[in-house]
């Protein structure tokens, strides 16, 4: 830190912008600094770091010559600790004799971190190794305009009449040029990106017309691991709300969004050890512990939202849709027993696409109501139609 100065946001003659990155934490060695929420900027030969309100109040920034940096890396999180954010590490050469004044006089640290709160982009990485591959300041050193104004100090344009009027006019809108031809570069990064997913869902819509919807096991797998993949971009954690209650309400919720549309690709249910491993995937970084997940999984019916706990007498705690019908479950599996003559948990887990805990719970439930008998034998558990019952019927 003892290499950052005080100076003015400002674009000397011979620099210009490069990249940026906003909400940024700076770290001096591994230790936390009180500098964090601004935006980290570079130039062809300097790194600022603006506190919020900087640029609005005229105030200095923290400047870190390019020249100080020897390489940058990416710090690689440990196995153990889920960090929130992705870091970046500056190594510095010493700090020359007669630096300006800066934030911090004495440091031991030969390195300093940036930590990206908002996501490290990788833009943002690609820019800063090719700016310091580049080395504009050893061909083009930095030529200062205003070099005998003090630190705080804002520099004052005169302003004459009407020609102060244009030329401010002017300057605003060359600022603004530069702030859109930044944007735009941003979004042509994001654009290169997308086309991949643009291209999969091209094939998959070609695959369904030329197939007339016959698409194989494997291309269905594949498709839902792709979505799968995508994950969800803000995920609730408790760091965010200022009472427990708001946090489960919210969690709830997003357990909601997440396993609405899978409850119902599987028939209404799911346990809830598949829906914790679902809703985790789908987090990343913030995993959920099994405490929250069972807590907010309880308020579901509370919050009268679409989907609800329910807890088996054998002790298996689902997660399933709030329409499920149990008389229409009972109906299907006992057509499903009728048509096989005879089935196990295994065979109705493998003809449903069910897990095998789950369509036992399916064969009990209608064992209950008396539509179907089992039969425990050497051979395993099968379950049979109710020939008593049918021919009462008759």
């Amino acid at each position: 830190m003892d290499r950052f100065e005080y100076a003015f946001p400002t674009l000397e003659v011979n620099e210009h912008r490069i990249n940026c990155a906003k909400n940024i934490k700076l770290y001096d060695g591994d230790n936390k600094t009180t500098f964090e929420g601004g935006e980290a900027v570079i130039t062809s030969h300097r790194l600022w770091w603006i506190a919020p309100g900087v640029l609005e109040n005229g105030l200095s920034c923290l400047s870190l010559e390019l020249s100080y940096i020897v390489f940058i890396e990416e710090e690689t999180p440990s196995a153990f600790a889920f960090t929130r954010s992705r870091k970046l590490v500056l190594h510095l050469s010493p700090p020359n004799q007669g630096k300006k004044l800066g934030p911090v006089k004495k440091s031991c640290n030969n390195f300093i971190k940036l930590s990206f709160k908002d996501g490290l982009e990788e833009s943002f990485v690609f820019s800063f190794k090719n700016t310091l591959s580049v080395r504009k300041w050893e061909s083009s050193p930095l030529q200062q305009a205003n070099s005998s104004l003090p630190p705080k100090q804002v520099p004052i344009k005169p302003r004459t009449g009407i020609v102060g009027i244009e030329r401010g006019i002017q300057e605003k809108q060359k600022a603004a040029e530069e702030n859109i031809s930044v944007a735009f570069q941003d979004l042509s990064k994001l654009m290169d990106m997308a086309k991949d997913m643009v291209n999969l869902s091209k094939n998959i819509s070609l695959k369904i017309r030329e197939k007339q919807g016959n698409i194989t096991e494997d291309e269905t797998i594949q498709f839902k691991a792709y979505l799968l993949s995508l994950g969800i971009d803000d995920p609730v954690t408790r760091d965010s709300y200022s009472s427990e209650s708001k946090y489960m309400s919210n969690l709830a919720k997003e357990l909601t969004d997440i396993l609405l549309q899978p409850l119902k690709d599987l028939g209404g249910m799911m346990s809830l050890a598949d829906a914790y491993c679902r809703v985790n995937r789908a987090r990343g970084l913030e995993l959920l512990s099994p405490e929250d997940m069972l807590a907010a999984a309880k308020m579901l019916e509370k919050l009268a939202l679409p989907i609800r706990l329910r807890v088996f007498e054998s002790g298996v705690m689902v997660l399933q849709l709030s329409s499920h019908d149990d008389n229409a479950v009972v109906g299907d599996t006992t057509a499903s027993v009728k048509m096989n003559g005879s089935i196990s948990p295994a065979e109705l887990s493998q003809a449903l696409g069910i897990s095998v805990l789950l369509a036992r719970e399916r064969l009990t439930t209608t064992e209950k109501k008396g539509f179907i008998c089992r039969d425990e034998s050497i051979e395993g558990l099968r379950f049979y139609s109710n020939l008593f019952l049918e021919r009462c019927n008759e």
